[in-house]
């Protein structure tokens, strides 16, 4: 019988610029917001907005978050994807090959899927680093790697990872890392997730009578709503709570992390934030499930930025869950659902 190539496996995150230096920054903005799926107005509106507003205003102050995140190593996120990258290559063997890609700037997706292709693959497997999917994140990772291999005279089988919100193993790693903390010392726990516009969950909803028009569309998942990404954080939070045994009135779901003047998914992380501490709150702990590495919108915005604003309001100390970042658990996790050809189970909590 004859010998096929190795299976290959793409990591994609998100992004990190190359540097803190502006220039970087600005770079790396650019690309991220010009993304049709990330800020998806019409196209003169969007090249208006990004490159006439935000990337030359942000770059700036976003160049300062960012050397305050940067370490010896580089972009933590990077750093974090790179030592997942050679954990899931040493638990899949020689008959894998594993690349790590950013769909923002580096490593670039074209680069790792060329890489891919020199070792004469048989099949790609694309494994978003998204736990839920959202048509911003796993939606535009899909659509690049698509783009890319529509441009290639052989394209070897393909099979892309959707989403595992609610992952047995992956919600034990997130509920082991909170217990590190002493709970019953919190005043309230906050699971806060990446924010997207209400707008765009709308557009997800293929029956167009469902999303933010039924009552509590998010507690539940069904056919209608299975790729929603507010029901999705919210299947997350349901299960990490499950496995640590909280009481609903002891968490809240939330979304941060917010850009511009319309409605997002709500409620906000600050307003949450403002709420609990005119009720007296002192001390908060707060997951951010959303991100499998922490990066600027863990260790800066929620670590950093929410502590002042907490204290501000006559809190005391807001503390940080750590993510998945490079726990082995992690690493046997994403090797088992490369092996295993998929994961997705609805939710019924």
């Amino acid at each position: 019988m004859a010998e096929l190539g190795k299976k290959g496996v793409l990591l994609v995150n998100l992004g990190t610029p190359d540097s803190p230096r502006r220039g970087d920054v600005y770079r790396y903005l650019r690309q991220f917001l010009l993304d049709a799926r990330v800020v998806d107005y019409p196209w003169l509106a969007r090249q208006l907005l990004v490159q006439g507003i935000i990337a030359p205003f942000r770059s700036g102050s976003s160049a300062k978050l960012y050397q305050k995140l940067w370490t010896e190593a580089g972009s933590p996120l990077k750093v974090y994807g790179e030592r997942l990258a050679a954990g899931v290559q040493e638990r899949l063997g020689k008959d894998y090959v594993v690349e790590l890609a950013m769909r923002y700037q580096n490593p670039s997706i074209p680069h790792a899927i060329q890489r891919l292709l020199d070792r004469q693959v048989s099949e790609i497997v694309v494994f978003p680093l998204f736990p839920q999917y959202a048509s911003a994140t796993t939606g535009s990772v899909h659509e690049a790697v698509m783009r890319e291999l529509a441009g290639k005279q052989a394209i070897p089988n393909v099979r892309l990872i959707n989403s595992y919100y609610d992952h047995p193993a992956m919600i034990r790693i997130f509920a082991d890392n909170a217990r590190r903390f002493d709970l019953d010392s919190y005043d309230h726990i906050l699971f806060s997730y990446h924010g997207l516009p209400k707008r765009q969950l709308r557009k997800g909803d293929p029956s167009g009578r469902y999303c933010q028009q039924v009552k509590n569309c998010c507690q539940r998942m069904s056919a209608v709503n299975q790729f929603c990404y507010s029901a999705q954080c919210h299947a997350t939070t349901r299960a990490i709570a499950a496995e640590l045994g909280l009481s609903p009135d002891r968490y809240t779901t939330t979304f941060q992390s917010r850009l511009g003047p319309e409605e997002w998914a709500k409620p906000y992380t600050s307003a949450v934030l403002e709420e609990k501490a005119e009720a007296g709150a002192k001390r908060l702990l707060v997951f951010s499930p959303a991100f499998v590495a922490d990066c600027l919108e863990t260790l800066i915005e929620i670590s950093y930025e929410y502590q002042e604003e907490f204290e501000e309001m006559g809190g005391e100390q807001v503390d940080l869950v750590p993510s998945l970042n490079d726990d082995p658990r992690w690493m046997d996790l994403v090797a088992e659902l490369v092996a295993d050809k998929g994961y997705l189970v609805a939710d019924e909590r």
